[in-house]
This record gives C-alpha cells, sequence and structure tokens, in this order.
C-alpha cells in the first residue's frame, strides 16, 4: 500500500506547499534525503522564512500572510487569532524554529514576557530534536501526522468544524493535488473524534510534546474558554512544565502579532 508523503501534507497545512494561485513550490527542494535531515536542502527553507519574515528579523507583521497559506488558515479563518499566519510559508521549518527558541529560552530561564522571539537565525539553525520528521512519534506513525491530527483537534476544540469551513477544507484538499492516502487521512481525521489523550499519547520526547502543544496553540484563540481549557488539559496531559508552557506561548503570540 503507498505511504502517505507525511512531509509533503505536514506543509500544505502549514502553508508551505503550493496552494491555489500561489507561485509556492509544493515542497522545499531536496537534493539527496530529506529536507528534514539535510542541511542544504534545509537551507532552501530557511531562505524561505527569511524572505517570509522580512528584513527586520521578527515575527511581526505576517498574520496577513495566512490568506496565501494551507488548511490551517482554514481551520483558524473564522477565530478571533491570527495564529499560523507566520508559517504561511515558511511550514514546518519555522514550526520548529518557534518551538526551538522557546525551548531555549525556557531553559536559560528567562522570564516569558521578555523572551526573544523566534527570528531568521533560528530558521537557520534548528536543533534537529525540532525538526518534525527527524524521529517518529510514540506509537510508531510520523510525528508530521501528530502534528496534523493535533491542529485539527484543537480546532474543533470549541465544539465543531463548521459546514462552511468544512467545506472550503475539502476544497483545498481536492485542489491540493494530494494522493488518494493524504486526502483519506485528511477526511478521515476531520470527521474523527480527537481528544487530549489522543494527541498527547503520540510525544515521545518533551520537544515533541512542546510541538504538539504549539501547534495546538496556533489553531485556537486562547481568549475563548473552551479552547483555553482545551490548551489547559492538552498541556498537563504532554506533563509540560508551566514555564515551558509560558514560552511556547509567549512564541505562538509573537507570531501572530501585527
Amino acid at each position: 500500500m503507498p505511504m502517505i508523503d507525511a512531509q509533503a501534507l505536514l506543509n500544505r497545512f502549514l502553508g508551505a506547499g503550493k496552494a491555489p494561485g500561489s507561485h509556492m513550490p509544493a515542497q522545499a527542494p531536496s537534493q539527496g534525503g530529506s529536507p528534514w535531515t539535510s542541511p542544504s536542502s534545509f537551507g532552501g527553507m530557511a531562505d524561505t522564512a527569511k524572505q517570509v519574515l522580512g528584513k527586520g528579523g521578527g515575527m511581526g507583521g505576517l498574520a496577513g500572510a495566512a490568506a496565501a497559506g494551507g488548511l490551517l488558515s482554514l481551520l483558524v479563518g473564522g477565530k478571533k487569532k491570527k495564529g499560523g499566519g507566520m508559517l504561511s510559508h515558511g511550514g514546518a521549518a519555522l514550526l520548529g524554529a518557534l518551538a526551538d527558541r522557546a525551548f531555549r529560552n525556557w531553559q536559560e530561564g528567562r522570564q516569558p514576557a521578555s523572551a526573544p522571539a523566534a527570528t531568521p537565525r533560528d530558521a537557520e539553525a534548528v536543533d534537529n530534536r525540532f525538526l518534525p520528521g527527524a524521529t517518529p512519534a510514540a506509537n510508531g506513525e510520523a510525528f508530521e501526522l501528530a502534528l496534523i491530527r493535533a491542529m485539527i483537534g484543537a480546532a474543533r476544540a470549541d465544539g465543531h468544524i463548521d459546514g462552511e469551513e468544512r467545506r472550503r477544507i475539502f476544497a483545498q484538499v481536492e485542489e491540493a493535488g494530494l494522493d488518494a492516502e493524504a486526502k483519506a487521512f485528511v477526511f478521515d481525521t476531520l470527521d474523527s473524534p480527537i481528544g487530549v489523550s489522543e494527541v498527547a499519547a503520540s510525544a515521545g520526547t518533551q520537544e515533541q510534546a512542546s510541538e504538539l502543544y504549539l501547534v495546538s496553540r496556533l489553531a485556537v484563540d486562547p481568549d475563548d474558554p473552551a479552547e483555553r481549557a482545551y490548551l489547559q488539559a492538552l498541556a498537563h496531559r504532554l506533563k509540560l512544565p508551566p514555564d515551558l508552557v509560558a514560552h511556547l506561548d509567549r512564541q505562538a503570540d509573537a507570531a501572530a502579532a501585527a
């Protein structure tokens, strides 16, 4: 049976893949290996990240880029928050940079409110532990699929993905050039109950737990009581220290800042 290209599918969600009407390539160029393990190909992602982040080196002003982004922008489109915009071209490379920066700030004992936000330089030198394809999920599946499941579960934390959101997601999935296995995974996941226990069970390391929380945080409105409660329950299940959660929140907020 053909296997899902988990990396390409994650990039479709985060926006690094080619969206309808976009000139972005379907995948970052790869020469002789996975973009998550090959320094030369990851460098291409870092170059893209620098273009998106801009000359100022910060994450601000990128929320509007979600219009050119992937399926995550559709999942969060009807919500108050703007999370996910900065990922609209850098995709998983920038997700890794955000998680890595949060982890470093936490380990250095910085105060979350004043801790530095991730920059293009961080995207050029992400610790391999934060590259989504470097290590399988705890259940043995590709960790990229666990991240997608976490996004969808978080987006439904307010009780549902409404009919219009589902229609737009299905339409973009059909237009994205995904193979049958990838489409089936997306549609099945959208229709399956996903709880915090299932999401947390896929974390085999604290680094993976951090990314699962971060990608979930980007898919919710933390000001919504139901979604805030979901995040709190997820952080508890993932056994993340409160200070680390605060640093992950800080990076998510910086990424969404206009």
